[in-house]
């Protein structure tokens, strides 16, 4: 029901008008104003779609009213009615953005035409402006599970076989961009707990506007922020840091800790910036703000770094590949012939700790994109003796290869069944990634690798499969319309139904219908 106000100073014009208006519209509401500063006054109220405007009326003239109202109200559409028939008039109303004239005295049909015309397009354009808002609403909803695909691929090495270019113009980025990896370490023991936590991060990052967050796995939630122009990223990183330990939901966790890895020139090497973030929120210790953080680069000078696990890549990938074969006792066998090494080359028991910390950290990584969960590693304690580092490295090595033998022990095929019928149990609601993986106790890294691996297709492409065809059993009863389909099957927004239906099934579900019901579908 659209809204219509008239303006104008002769009370007996106004109630003419009002009159052959709600004859002609009797589904418009129509309000009155004795004059320009009567209108401004009374249109934050009234909200009207369409004014009729005299243009000469005492206090305020009616140009004047509508530069004021169209300033605050740029929705908002005007007609001038006037008897004065003036190019200078004309000139100004028309570079107000008043749409059509009236003249006194109007017949009732030049009225009827005039203000029909204009309220259809008031009408379109309010029609265009819900689509915009419908598709926007849609698009915020998706997008947070598209910023995590993305920085899930980017710092576990593209493990969903996604196509990340596609995903990166959607939310608005380029491989080329400069950007460092900040890692929030929770002592979050609940699943309620996390997802407070990623919320409140997530929200906190959407207004920061400068970084996307990634899915929380292992209590720990990676964010990848892009360095800013003409600020160093420490600068940057330092004040992300601050707003995100004043949110209540971390500042309630006494252990928070952040670590913050180096930045990189290219968001396809941010995974080197996440290791470091790792390692670098081992080392932080969980003491009261400000120093519930640490950067990468401190942790130890030039020399130190290039002698390091994380830059010996012959190590790294001999490491990687004994604990994707569940090799452990060669795993160990290797962590303990680099502790005798050091020990045997004089290094300080502290420098050999944090190389055992690198160590561990690559371990940590491999069981995360296998989909074992486990305690995050590192040293409660510090370290003084080279007995104490092979003790607590080996009982770290013990936990974490417990949790990857639970892992294993565990049936794929029977979990994957058990995640498609959850979906199709569930796919008019809106499930997301970590939902699905929390439903199979996996980390949603390797839940949704494994599913592609052995369905041959994405959780989501699943998921849109079930929802289509559960839409094409509700076509076959007449009685229901498009819309109700849409919205019972899952989807919010019946346009962005029909697209992903004629996407998957090659016509609009109103054809698709149709040929179902032999011409008959409504």
């Amino acid at each position: 029901m659209l809204k219509l106000l008239i303006v104008d100073d002769e009370q007996i014009e106004r109630e003419g008008m009002a009159a052959i208006l709600r004859n002609s519209f009797p589904d418009t509401l129509i309000e009155q104003a004795k004059n320009g500063k009567a209108a401004v006054e009374l249109v934050p109220v009234y909200e009207p779609d369409l004014i009729l405007m005299d243009i000469r009326m005492p206090i305020m003239n009616g140009l004047e009213a509508v530069e004021l109202i169209a300033a605050d109200y740029p929705d908002i559409r005007f007609i001038m009615v006037t008897a004065y028939d003036t190019f200078e008039y004309a000139r100004r109303a028309i570079k107000l953005g008043v749409k059509d004239y009236l003249l006194k005295p109007s017949k009732i049909g030049e009225i009827r035409e005039t203000v029909g015309s204009v309220m259809e397009q008031i009408r379109i354009e309010q029609k265009e402006r819900n689509e915009r808002l419908n598709e926007r609403n849609t698009l915020d909803k998706v997008m947070p599970l598209v910023e995590a695909d993305v920085v899930t691929q980017l710092l576990f090495d593209r493990v969903h076989e996604v196509h990340l270019d596609e995903l990166l113009n959607l939310i608005g980025g380029k491989c080329g961009t400069e950007a460092f990896v900040l890692l929030i370490r929770s002592s979050a023991g609940d699943a309620s707990a996390s997802e407070e936590i990623y919320s409140a991060v997530k929200l906190k990052l959407r207004q920061i506007g400068n970084g996307w967050v990634g899915a929380m796995s292992g209590r720990c939630l990676p964010i990848i922020g892009f360095v800013e122009e003409n600020r160093s990223y420490r600068a940057q990183a330092a004040s992300m840091i601050r707003e995100l330990l004043a949110l209540p939901q971390l500042a309630s966790q006494p252990e928070i800790v952040i670590g913050v890895g180096d930045p990189r020139s290219s968001l396809d090497h941010t995974r080197h910036s996440y290791q470091e973030a790792l390692l670098a929120a081992a080392a932080a210790p969980a003491t009261p703000f400000p120093s519930k953080h640490r950067f990468y680069a401190d942790l130890q000078n030039s020399s130190d770094q290039e002698s390091g696990w994380q830059q010996g890549k012959r190590q790294e990938k001999q490491m990687t590949e004994l604990i994707r074969l569940g090799r452990w006792e060669e795993a160990g066998s290797l962590i303990e012939s680099a502790i005798s090494r050091y020990e045997a080359g004089g290094m300080p028991v502290h420098m050999a700790q944090q190389r055992m910390l690198e160590a561990l950290w690559i371990v940590f990584r491999i069981m995360l994109e296998l989909g074992a969960e486990t305690e995050l590693p590192y040293y409660t304690f510090e370290i003084h003796h080279y007995a104490e580092l092979r003790t607590e490295t080996e009982c770290l090595l013990f936990t974490m290869r417990k949790a990857s033998e639970r892992q294993r022990s565990r049936q794929q095929t029977d979990v994957i069944a058990e995640v498609k019928q959850y979906i199709m149990a569930n796919s008019h609601l809106e499930i997301s990634l970590e939902t699905i993986a929390r439903q199979a106790g996996l980390s949603p890294f390797y839940m949704s690798k494994m599913f592609k691996e052995q369905t041959g297709v994405g959780y989501i492409d699943f998921l849109t499969d079930c929802r289509v065809e559960k839409s094409k059993a509700l076509m076959s009863n007449a009685e229901r319309s498009m819309k109700e389909i849409a919205y019972e099957v899952g989807y919010n927004d019946p346009n962005y139904f029909s697209k992903v239906f004629k996407k998957v099934c090659g016509a609009s579900p109103t054809d698709y219908r149709k040929a179902l019901l032999g011409g008959g579908g409504k």
